[in-house]
C-alpha cells in the first residue's frame, strides 16, 4: 500500500508539472502572437489639418508615410522630425491614438508674394524657395532698408486679403520712400506704405462704403478713393 502510495503521489507531482509547463507555453506562445501583430500593425488613418498650400498628399509625402507603413516604426516624433525638414512648415504637432491612427496638425511656413527680382517666392520666415505658388508677385526691387518690414508686414495679412492682390509695386517718392502701389485682383489700386500695411486688413469693409465703380484708394495717408474714369 505504501508503494501504491508514493506512486500516485509522484504522479500528482509529474501531472502538476505538466499542467504547469502547459500554462507557461500558452503565455509564451500568446506573448509571441502579441508581438507579432503589433511589430505588423500598419497606420491606417491620417489627419491632417491647418494646412493650405500644401495639400494632404505631400505632407503625407514629406512625412515618409505614403505607403501606410508599420506604427511601431514610425514614431510621432521621427514623423515630425521628417515634415519639418520641409521650408514650407513652420511647426508640426504630431499625435497618435489607437496606435494606428496619425493626427498631422500644421503650421505652414506660407509663400507672400513672388518676386521678380530674384525669381523667387518669399515665405512667412524671409527664407526663399524657387517654386512659384498663387501669390501677389511683386514686380520690382525693395531697398534693403524695408525688405524685411515688408516681409513682416505681409505676414500679417489675413488669407482672404493676400488672395486679392494681384501685384505690388514697390512706388516711392520725395514725400514717402516707402510707398508701395497694389493692384487688386477686383480692379482697384491700392497706395499704402509700411506704417500703414495694417489697413489693408480692413479692405473689405473700406471697399463697402465706396462708390461702386473701379479707383485708386489712398490708405498711405487717409483713405481717400480716386475714381477711375
Amino acid at each position: 500500500m505504501k508503494r501504491r502510495k508514493n506512486n500516485l503521489e509522484k504522479s500528482k507531482k509529474r501531472k502538476v508539472r505538466y499542467d504547469r509547463l502547459i500554462i507557461f507555453m500558452i503565455i509564451i506562445i500568446t506573448i509571441i502572437v502579441f508581438l507579432n501583430f503589433l511589430f505588423n500593425l500598419k497606420i491606417t488613418n491620417i489627419v491632417i489639418t491647418n494646412n493650405y498650400y500644401l495639400s494632404d498628399q505631400q505632407i503625407i509625402e514629406l512625412a515618409n508615410i505614403s505607403d501606410y507603413p508599420k506604427t511601431l516604426f514610425n514614431s510621432s516624433s521621427k514623423i515630425k522630425q521628417a515634415l519639418k525638414e520641409s521650408k514650407l512648415i513652420k511647426d508640426v504637432k504630431v499625435t497618435k491614438k489607437f496606435l494606428t491612427q496619425i493626427y498631422i496638425d500644421v503650421v505652414e511656413n506660407r509663400p507672400l508674394f513672388y518676386y521678380n527680382s530674384t525669381n523667387q517666392t518669399i515665405l512667412l520666415d524671409g527664407t526663399s524657395i524657387d517654386q512659384k505658388y498663387p501669390v501677389p508677385t511683386v514686380l520690382n526691387y525693395i531697398t534693403d532698408t524695408y525688405f524685411d518690414e515688408f516681409v513682416t508686414e505681409m505676414g500679417k495679412l489675413d488669407l482672404s486679403i493676400l488672395s486679392k492682390i494681384s501685384e505690388i509695386q514697390f512706388d516711392p517718392n520725395n514725400v514717402d520712400d516707402n510707398r508701395f502701389f497694389l493692384t487688386m485682383s477686383d480692379g482697384n489700386y491700392v497706395y499704402i506704405n509700411i506704417s500703414t500695411f495694417y489697413k489693408l486688413n480692413k479692405y473689405i469693409s473700406i471697399k463697402e462704403n465706396l462708390p461702386d465703380k473701379e479707383g485708386i484708394l489712398y490708405l498711405d495717408y487717409g483713405n481717400n478713393f480716386e475714381i477711375i474714369e
